[in-house]
């Protein structure tokens, strides 16, 4: 048996169809990245395999340590307890299991390459930086630090990228909502206007950040994330990193 951890990825789920095929297909790039690491898929919601179904198969064949990486953006409620939760209830009744959480997946400059590589295929060229304005569109959060996280990375993307500008929006849960930030930059006299959707499946909310898009008038409305190769590689990061910091804490109580 592989003594690597298997990787857990989990998703949120959606009725929406295309999210469960958007992970598969992350997923699957994962997978040929790092050939033989065993991947895995499990749902929160609306979709199957659920979480616990996931961990108590993977009990039973005899793997003995998981690293269950939360296909997350940003650290808010279902990273800090929904999954922390679910993962405690599960492990509970399957005590020769090991499991740890890994970071959610942002912000990581991979995440705004895989940005930069959405509004390129939606159109955009290099030269045209300097006269668009850019609208960040997250699902959105009623955590604070989740959204002060989405405005930090729309401050350092404008700084490092050269876009006239990047503003943060929401389609849920907070303000401003795309069409209200794609009118803003047009106020302010933006000659272009882009939406990057900061999502990676597509979905109820990403469908309202289109509609957004599409009601203001946006120039160019980049896809979401999906099975981008910079995702794919993010996700490795992640679960090399939690890899690492077992393995370090491993080393400190034989020192200790």
């Amino acid at each position: 048996m592989d003594a690597r951890p298997t990787l857990l990825v989990i998703a949120h789920g959606s009725r929406d169809p295309r999210h469960a095929a958007t992970v598969s297909a992350l997923c699957a790039r994962v997978r040929s990245l790092r050939p033989g690491l065993r991947v895995e898929v499990g749902y929160l919601d609306f979709n199957a395999p659920r979480v616990p179904r996931v961990l108590e198969r993977l009990s039973a064949e005899g793997v003995r340590e998981v690293v269950a990486l939360p296909l997350l953006l940003t650290r808010a409620f279902h990273a800090k307890s929904d999954i922390p939760s679910v993962l405690r209830e599960a492990t509970a009744r399957l005590p020769l299991l090991t499991v740890r959480q890994a970071d959610v997946l942002g912000p990581s400059s991979l995440l705004t390459d895989a940005l930069e590589r959405r509004l390129a295929q939606a159109g955009l060229r290099p030269g045209d930086r300097r006269s668009t304005g850019v609208v960040l569109a997250s699902a959105g959060s009623s955590d604070p630090e989740a959204i002060a996280v989405i405005a930090e990375i729309a401050r350092e993307w404008r700084h490092t990228a050269g876009w006239c500008a990047v503003r943060p929006a929401f389609a849920s849960a907070s303000l401003p909502r795309t069409a209200d930030a794609v009118r803003e930059l047009r106020a302010e006299g933006v000659g272009r206007v882009a939406v990057a959707p900061y999502v990676i499946a597509p979905g109820f909310l990403p469908d309202r950040i289109a509609a957004g898009a599409r009601d203001a008038r946006a120039d160019v409305l980049a896809p979401v994330l999906g099975a981008a190769p910079e995702l794919a590689r993010l996700l490795l990061r992640r679960y090399d990193r939690s890899v690492a910091d077992r393995a370090r804490g491993d080393l400190a109580a034989l020192i200790a």
